[in-house]
């Protein structure tokens, strides 16, 4: 407000002021009834001057009321786009840059913006016409369009086939709409990465010989992703360092000080903040100048270039190992941030969890989770603020109308490495979250037995891994155990955003799953039954989620937007792979499920035929847990399940990615953005 109430009242005559204040004397008021009603016009004045101001603010696009944007996207004739991607793009930002993208409109660099901005994913925008192997003209020489690959320079060959591709390549004549045809004059091609780089900060290698060390907290071989770097400006065209990419070696040796580490040497100052990779070996930062970028492939018994040079820290990116110098002690703690590749934030991750209040943190509070457990008695919080191994035997028990949580902090992923089931049980009215976490070596378990009475289990944003562990080479470790069994009665079982392997449900038991994975290492292993393998397990319910496996369950609960991939084995026991024992009640919709499954009413579900059996089914990228792209679908899955949900978007447990409506919401700006005569295609990088 521009003045307040004693402002206003103190520009009335002094005679007014006076007889108002000896009024309030008299009456024994704080203040006099003039006093008050100069407060009240103080206040509508201020209410006035409020509207005012949000008034001028209205007129632009970064200030004004979340009502105002259609109106101003109506005056510059921004068409709003279909679907529902809330978490993609802002209105806001689309109608501000509408404007900026007109003024190039055509150009590379505005089709680059316009897909980040509309899909959401990394995005790098290539005129085909450039990389034409054609007789050049002398008044317009093109240096780097070379008719012939350059076979000594093999970073560049390294790019062969990508968005980044170097290489002059001749005509290609198909039409780049159908996604084949690539090199011609008109053609422009927008390549999208699907796949992120998620953070791992500061997590434990894992041993594997002397001097021998996997990056991964699992144990097994996998590609280290780049963080990548944002754009500051719409005239730059994305580079490799501005995507999400696996590591390369001869890249990353080539440009070490653009992935790894934060100083160029002790003593200087801090040039890569956020670094793709980082090393720590028992707590000293090994600097950039000690690590060398190698094959560490297996040798026979050993590794390849094993053991390095004096002094030097050997990284292989491609597979995620460190060797240690032999002047290094050992075995050492070894500490390494890196970058993961997946399609989502689902399973253990470094994701924000909300409120961080806890009764014990370990280990700042307790030293294990065992000692916080017992130290706890029965009901309340634990968080575990750090991303490290906690290798242990937990048994959690829950006082009668408690509530257990335990859970990573904000930021961290703790990795559980159990030598014994970890048990859960509990009294009358009792509850356990589990938040956050991955828990491989052995199963969760809820047994019947020891009054157990155990009422609701919880696991959120949590990996248990399929098989019970990873093999070095990333297989599962054991792919006929399941990782829940939960044995009791009456026990309801949530699993929400989660990648768990195969379950065992009691029959009278209720178990959902929501945004999430269940993966029995194979469509002809069992993914969901009764303890005993066979029998049926307890009411089932999948919503948006993915079950890899055989499934016999009481009764479908709800089966929505999900994919049952299943299939029987040759001799096998079971009759159909997916069925339920009470088939009247229960819905079955917008999924995929074996056309002989034994369900409940079908409402559009597919296949929907014996014709159609033989024709759709999911395609995945990978089904092996531990890979970039894991349940991801290719893109030669059926449009009756890429667009087969209720909302149009995928099945499965990437439904609410709603990738075509990204891709769609990309064409439609394409025909408003693409200058007459161009043609594009959408090339999917990963």
């Amino acid at each position: 407000m521009s003045f307040d109430a004693r402002t206003l009242y103190e520009l009335l005559p002094a005679v007014h002021r006076l007889r108002d204040a000896r009024l309030a004397e008299m009456e024994g008021l704080e203040r006099g009834p003039l006093e008050e009603l100069v407060a009240v016009l103080a206040e509508q004045i201020g209410v006035v001057e409020e509207n005012l101001e949000q008034l001028y603010d209205d007129l632009f696009i970064e200030t004004c009321a979340p009502w105002v944007i259609p109106y101003i996207g109506d005056l510059i004739s921004y068409e709003s786009l279909h679907g529902s991607v809330p978490a993609v793009a802002s209105p806001r930002a689309e109608v501000a840059h509408t404007i900026a993208l007109r003024r190039r409109k055509g150009t590379a660099l505005v089709l680059e913006q316009l897909a980040r901005d509309v899909t959401g994913w990394h995005a790098r925008v290539v005129e085909f016409f450039e990389r034409l192997a054609a007789t050049q003209y002398m008044n317009h020489p093109r240096p780097h369009c070379l008719g012939m690959a350059n076979l000594r320079d093999v970073t560049a060959l390294e790019r062969m086939g990508t968005a980044f591709e170097p290489v002059s390549r001749t005509v290609d004549v198909r039409r780049i709409e159908s996604g084949r045809g690539r090199h011609n004059i008109p053609n422009v091609g927008l390549f999208l990465w699907r796949i992120d780089a998620y953070a791992r900060s500061r997590t434990p290698a894992v041993r594997v010989a002397e001097r021998r060390y996997r990056v991964s907290p699992l144990g097994h071989d996998l590609p280290l992703y780049h963080r990548p770097v944002a754009e500051d400006e719409i005239t730059h065209l994305a580079e490799p360092v501005n995507v999400p990419e696996p590591l390369s070696r001869r890249g990353t040796a080539r440009h070490l000080a653009r992935y790894y580490g934060d100083r160029p040497g002790a003593g200087m100052a801090v040039d890569n903040p956020n670094p793709s990779l980082m090393l720590w070996v028992d707590d000293a930062p090994v600097e950039r100048d000690a690590i060398a970028i190698c094959n560490l492939s297996d040798d026979g018994p050993d590794w390849a270039h094993v053991p390095p040079p004096a002094g030097v820290y050997a990284v292989d990116p491609v597979l995620g190992r460190v060797a240690l110098p032999a002047q290094a002690p050992d075995p050492a703690q070894v500490l390494v941030t890196w970058h993961e590749g997946f399609s989502a934030a689902i399973g253990g991750g470094e994701y924000e969890r909300g409120d961080s209040d806890a009764d014990i943190r370990v280990p700042g509070d307790q030293p294990t989770i065992a000692q916080a457990l017992a130290a706890l008695g029965g009901s309340g919080v634990i968080v575990i603020s750090d991303s490290g191994r906690y290798e242990e035997n937990l048994d959690i028990a829950v006082a009668a109308g408690g509530e257990m949580t335990l859970r990573a902090d904000n930021g961290c992923r703790p990795v559980l490495v159990l030598s014994a089931p970890l048990t859960v049980s509990g009294g009358a009215g009792s509850g356990v979250t589990l938040d956050g976490l991955v828990v491989t070596g052995d199963q969760v378990r809820v047994p019947d037995s020891g009054g157990n009475a155990l009422t609701r289990l919880s696991l959120r944003d949590c990996t248990l891994v399929p098989g019970l562990g990873l093999n070095a080479d990333g297989s599962p470790r054991d792919g006929s155990v399941a990782s829940l069994v939960q044995e009791l009665a009456d026990t309801e079982v949530r699993v929400e955003r989660s990648i768990i392997g195969a379950v065992r449900c009691h029959e009278r038991a209720q178990f959902f799953a929501t945004g999430s994975v269940i993966d029995a290492t194979g469509p002809a292993q069992v993914a969901y039954a009764a303890p005993d393998d066979a029998s049926a397990g307890g009411a089932f319910s999948a919503v948006s989620s993915t079950v890899i496996g055989k499934v016999n369950a009481q009764q479908f609960d709800l089966i929505s937007n999900a994919i049952l991939l299943a299939e029987l084995a040759p001799a096998d026991s079971w009759t159909v792979p997916v069925r339920c024992e009470r088939k009247q009640v229960g819905c079955v919709r917008f999924s995929f499920v074996p056309w002989k499954a034994i369900t409940p009413a079908r409402y559009r579900c597919q296949p929907d035929s014996d014709a159609a059996a033989f024709r759709i089914a999911p395609h995945f990228t990978s089904l092996r847990y531990g890979t970039p792209a894991y349940c991801q679908l290719t893109s030669r899955t059926p449009a009756a399940i890429c667009r087969g949900a209720d909302n149009e978007s995928e099945m499965g447990v990437f439904h609410h990615l709603e990738a075509p409506q990204r891709e769609t919401n990309l064409r439609i700006r394409l025909r408003e953005y693409l200058r007459v005569g161009l043609q594009a295609g959408i090339f999917f990088e990963s």
